[in-house]
């Protein structure tokens, strides 16, 4: 039972995040080798529960502050169906056994892996509360994903460089994403549960969003289109999935302005047909392109 209210605790719903790891082996080329899709393959593992590591901390720490929280307050710690001890048992687990499998992927991918964890740390008892440092420190997360599936590949003694055009997308994409978060909870949640909130107002939110969403489409194209891509790839059309990049972000934003969501961009992901079929549709042309076309 305490196994799988940790579980629970570790937000298994919210690993789709850690699927950025598999970014480097796939614009890298290296889809169809066998061994490097299985050492990604881990390193996302690696990833889920250093994640659930962040999770369960948090809930450890705000356990008090979610007693009284009408949702929160059925989360596993909060609600005492996972004790303190077990939750500290398994927060020890999960660092171990996560940095032990990451020295064992590198060097490279176990600092990565650290400085994940102490960012996120970092966040849960500081920047949270911190205005706009709160998403950039979120966004800096998924920057670290992306190199960590870097590290995956140079640690099994593969040459890969990740642009940093894909880089300052992938930041600015998370970016974009926090935000949106950020306005659905302004619209919904007691700004007494999220002090931070006090300092955001929702017409910065938007014109903050109206930026980002725009860097991050323009940080795509300028990928799609640049010389070492471009050189690597052997081809200019992944210039044409510059289409899905934006109606996925222009549909995510009319959702997030228009309809109030946003408040958890993994279920929309998987919920929002409109945003889940664009998605496979990117994914499907790029390989495409790059594999086969």
């Amino acid at each position: 039972m305490a196994a799988f209210e940790l579980l629970r605790s570790m937000r298994p719903q919210q690993w789709t995040k850690n699927l950025v790891v598999f970014a480097a082996l796939i614009f890298s080329m290296n889809l169809t080798q066998t061994d490097l899709l299985v050492r990604t393959t881990v390193g996302f593992l690696v990833f889920c529960g250093l994640s659930g590591f962040v999770y369960v901390l948090n809930d450890l720490k705000d356990r008090d502050k979610d007693r009284v929280h009408p949702k929160k307050s059925l989360r596993p710690i909060a609600s005492g169906r996972l004790s303190v001890t077990n939750a500290v048992i398994g927060l020890a687990v999960l660092l171990a056994g996560g940095l032990t499998v990451a020295a064992w992927l590198g060097q490279g991918f176990l600092l990565t892996s650290v400085a994940f964890v102490l960012l996120n740390a970092l966040y849960s008892f500081v920047l949270r509360s911190k205005v706009l440092l709160d998403v950039i420190a979120i966004s800096t997360g998924f920057v670290l994903r992306a190199l960590a599936g870097a590290e995956v590949l140079i640690g099994a003694g593969t040459d890969v460089r990740i642009s940093p055009w894909l880089l300052l997308c992938t930041f600015f994409l998370s970016l974009f994403l926090g935000l949106g978060k950020r306005r659905h909870e302004l619209k919904s949640v007691s700004h007494e549960h999220r002090r931070v909130l006090r300092a955001y107002s929702v017409e910065l939110v938007d014109r903050l969003t109206t930026v980002t969403v725009a860097i991050t489409v323009l940080c795509y194209s300028i990928y799609t289109i640049w010389p070492d891509t471009v050189e690597n790839f052997g081809t200019e059309a992944l210039v044409y999935t510059v289409p899905f990049v934006f109606f996925g972000l222009t549909r995510y934003l009319y959702l997030v302005t228009e309809e109030d969501k946003g408040g958890d961009p993994s279920e929309m992901l998987l919920t929002d047909r409109s945003i889940s079929t664009t998605v496979v549709l990117w994914v499907l042309v790029v390989v495409w392109i790059v594999y086969g076309g």
